[in-house]
């Protein structure tokens, strides 16, 4: 299975490690930034890239858990109500990316 799918704004992570599977989707522009975290199961991430367009892929993502969001546009940030952090699931998702790029350094 591969460790890692990706599109023009989202990518998708397999842990091996831990078993778990995490998807982010970042938009940029000129505006701002915005980044979605996503916990999501192994049928979602299995799914990705089928589609034949990436807004597919991102409506398939956003139906798992959101576990970070953040947004800084030059119409304001996001209010409490809608600012999500699920720290333990994102310090993983950041691991499983960190040995990813760790890992294609080393096939260098």
């Amino acid at each position: 299975m591969k460790n890692k799918k990706n599109g023009s704004c989202w990518n998708a992570y397999y842990d091996p490690d831990t078993g778990r599977y995490f998807a982010e989707i970042i938009y940029t522009s000129r505006e701002g930034r915005e980044q979605y975290d996503y916990e999501i199961t192994r049928d979602v991430y299995s799914r990705l890239g089928t589609f034949g367009n990436d807004y597919d892929n991102i409506e398939l993502i956003k139906t798992a858990k959101m576990t970070y969001s953040f947004e800084n546009t030059m119409y304001g940030t996001l209010g409490p109500e809608r600012t999500v952090w699920d720290a333990e699931a994102y310090d993983t998702m950041q691991n499983a990316e960190s040995k990813q790029k760790n890992n294609k350094k080393k096939k260098k």
